[in-house]
């Protein structure tokens, strides 16, 4: 799969993050547009950012919430990937991979620059958030 190219403001918010953060966040963001590619529904998503972070919105197919990525404000050295507040997506995640993540909050996964990426766990998070407006339905 040949990943969309990033806009240009949004590029610039990511050169701003520490270099092992940066690697973390965009490894993410790969992941996140993956999965949109190969999640039936979703379709290509927008690639924004709101509240001045990088953001992953599925407007043409309005399946999913909006995912950000960012610092945590617990643990800055860490990463996060931030969902609306009003989802149930990161208490889904507590009860499901309570090991696995720290968390923000009703709003953040919280994943370490400095360790593996909890790939599977975080596949399994991002893709109900990329079809929560579905599932809800």
């Amino acid at each position: 799969m040949t990943l969309p190219e990033m806009p240009p403001e949004v590029a610039a918010v990511y050169d701003r993050f520490p270099a092992d953060q940066r690697a973390r966040l965009m490894e993410i963001r790969d992941l996140i547009l993956t999965l949109a590619e190969e999640t039936d529904g979703v379709g290509p998503l927008t690639e924004t950012l709101k509240w001045g972070e990088p953001s992953y919105l599925t407007e043409k197919s309005k399946s999913g919430t909006t995912i950000r990525l960012g610092r945590p404000k617990s643990d800055p050295v860490a990463c996060a990937v931030f969902f609306n507040c009003r989802t149930s997506l990161v208490e889904e995640a507590r009860v499901s991979s309570p090991e696995v993540f720290g968390f923000e909050g009703n709003r953040a996964l919280v994943i370490p620059a400095d360790r593996a990426l909890p790939r599977t766990a975080l596949e399994l998070c991002l893709t109900a958030a990329l079809t929560y407006h579905r599932r809800k339905r």
